[in-house]
Formats: C-alpha cells, structure tokens, sequence
C-alpha cells in the first residue's frame, strides 16, 4: 500500500492524565486540512518508549509523513529521540553542531550532562533551520520530531510546512431540515456512483439550532463536488435544504 498523507503522534503522560490539555494535535490538523495534505491518523501515547516505537512503526506503515509532538527535552520522560531511533533500527547520535549550539547559548555557564541530552538525536537527522529560535527542527527519514510546547511546537510546524505541498479540497456544506434516514439513501447513491468524492453525514440532536443534519462534500476537483451535490440537490425535496455553504 502506498504511503501518501500524514500522520501524528501526541506523546506526554500529562496529556492522557488530564494535567495538559493537548493544542498541538488540533492546530496540526488545521494546518494540514488547509494546506491540502490529508491526515491518516492522530494517537495519544505515554512518554514510553515502547508504546513510541510502536506507533511510530504504525504511522510510518500508512503515511509518509510523521509529526511527534513531545519528549523532545532534557529530563527522565523525554524518551522521543531514543524511541524513533529504535523503531527505525538507527543508533542515538550527539551531533556536534548542536553542542556547539547548546555551548554558545549557554555562554558563560557550564552546560550540564543533562542539557547536553537535547544534541541527541537518532543517527542521520537532518537539522532544519527556525528562524528566531536557536533549537532546530530534527527530521530523520520523513519523520518530525517536534516539542510539545504548544508555542514551540507552532513556531517548529511552520519550518516543516513551509517544505512540504498538498492538494487543497473544495469543500461544500449542506444543511437540511431531514433527518439521516431520510437522506441515507440519496447519500448511498452518490457515495456509490462517485467514489472519488468525500462525503460526510452529521446530525444535530439540539432544538434550537435550524437544521437536523450537516452533509459535507469534497473532493480536490470543483467540477466533482458540483457535480455530487447537484445529485444530491436534485434527489431531494427542494424545501429539504435549509442552507448551503
């Protein structure tokens, strides 16, 4: 199976606990709807390293991008690094420039052993340069490894970003005043007949709002999103649409 899209792996015991809520999976998403490139999965995982590995060979077995975010620092529980060079058979490397780095940061003051732990980094990351900060972006093999500080972890994605294209959808939503068993089957259809087009079904279960269900259509090519809801439209009661946006 070809690997195409992304994939992202939330690592922190604090976010599984409740103590943090997680902002970077969300903005992750975001980011990759708006620039066209689709989102394979999202997991949450403990700081482990095991449970890294594992997800890491998952997310690498169905896309071809990987963001971590988290575990990328210098304490006991920032295990990301080692874990990504265990699930891609690599050693752990301390890269020189990244001393170097850490060395004139700190200036005057002794770099512990501890600190020096963020020059670590699994054997033939690339570094990509972040404007404004002095820790670059660690990429090795399509995977990103990515602070967990949600300030951080926007500042890092951009850097990413800015290298990688997608495809942006057209996107068409339609609110009825139906339920979905009464638009179930007009949706079977155009599902059916135009595989190549995305289409979701959402139902509302509040009384004040002026619709019982959200559909959504969308696809890269405009032509084909016309095309599925004029099917749509066209299937239906011409009072059943309360909406289109």
């Amino acid at each position: 199976m070809e690997r195409t899209g992304a994939a992202a792996i939330i690592i922190g015991n604090e976010v599984l606990t409740a103590k943090v809520k997680d902002e970077n999976g969300p903005h992750l998403i975001q980011r990759l709807r708006e620039l066209g490139i689709p989102l394979r999965s999202v997991e949450t995982i403990l700081d482990d390293v095991d449970a890294i590995v594992d997800a890491v060979a998952r997310a690498r077995r169905r896309a071809r991008y990987v963001f971590t975010s988290g575990g990328i620092g210098p304490t006991h529980d920032d295990v990301t690094v080692r874990a990504v060079a265990l699930a891609l058979g690599r050693s752990v490397v301390r890269l020189p420039e990244m001393v170097s780095a850490l060395h004139a940061r700190a200036g005057n003051t002794p770099v512990t052993p501890e600190g020096l732990r963020l020059a670590d980094a699994p054997e033939g990351t690339v570094l990509l340069a972040q404007p404004g900060m002095w820790f670059p972006v660690l990429t090795v093999d399509d995977i990103y490894l990515l602070p967990g500080v949600p300030q951080l972890f926007r500042l890092q994605l951009e850097t990413v970003l800015s290298r990688l294209s997608g495809t942006p959808v057209h996107l068409v939503s339609l609110f009825f005043n139906l339920g979905e068993s009464a638009l179930a089957g007009v949706l079977d259809r155009v599902a059916l007949d135009m595989p190549h087009v995305a289409i979701g079904s959402y139902p509302v279960f509040d009384a004040s709002m002026d619709y019982r269900v959200k559909v959504t259509v969308e696809a890269p090519e405009r032509a084909h999103v016309d095309d599925a809801v004029g099917r749509m439209l066209g299937a239906l009661p011409t009072d059943a649409l309360v909406r289109r946006e």
